[in-house]
């Protein structure tokens, strides 16, 4: 908890500091446009990869396979979305890498690779119905 807060505050201090360099450059009022651009577009990209991946989850279903690869690359998304939303050029350039598909599949590796190990260790504990 106290890395994530840690972590937030750092966070936080490089995008005001951002802002304001960014805003000596180009301008307040083009700052806050980018803000908001970069919001919307974030929000349609998330909208239509989300889309995207529901439906090919549920065709693997059909199909009788799991599921898992979709259900990360959602998590992924979800994350994405999140960072894309919340005000920043920091967050919306992390949050756009776990959008796009093809910088998403490094995410989503190492993410899988995060679950892993925690099963393995027995924090996360998986059991077949």
């Amino acid at each position: 908890m106290k890395w994530f807060l840690l972590t937030a505050f750092i966070l936080s201090a490089l995008e005001i500091g951002l802002f304001i360099w960014i805003g000596g450059i180009i301008g307040t009022w083009w700052v806050v446009l980018l803000i908001i651009l970069t919001g919307a577009i974030g929000f349609y990209l998330a909208k239509q990869q989300g889309i995207e991946i529901w439906n090919q989850a549920q065709l693997s279903i059909q199909r009788g396979e799991a599921p898992t690869r979709y259900i990360i690359n959602g998590i992924c998304v979800l994350i994405g979305a999140v960072l894309l939303i919340t005000p920043g050029f920091i967050t919306d350039a992390v949050g756009f890498l776990l959008v796009i598909p093809l910088t998403r599949r490094i995410f989503s590796k190492k993410i899988e690779a995060i679950i892993k190990h925690f099963i393995k260790k027995r924090t996360i504990i998986y059991r077949r119905w």
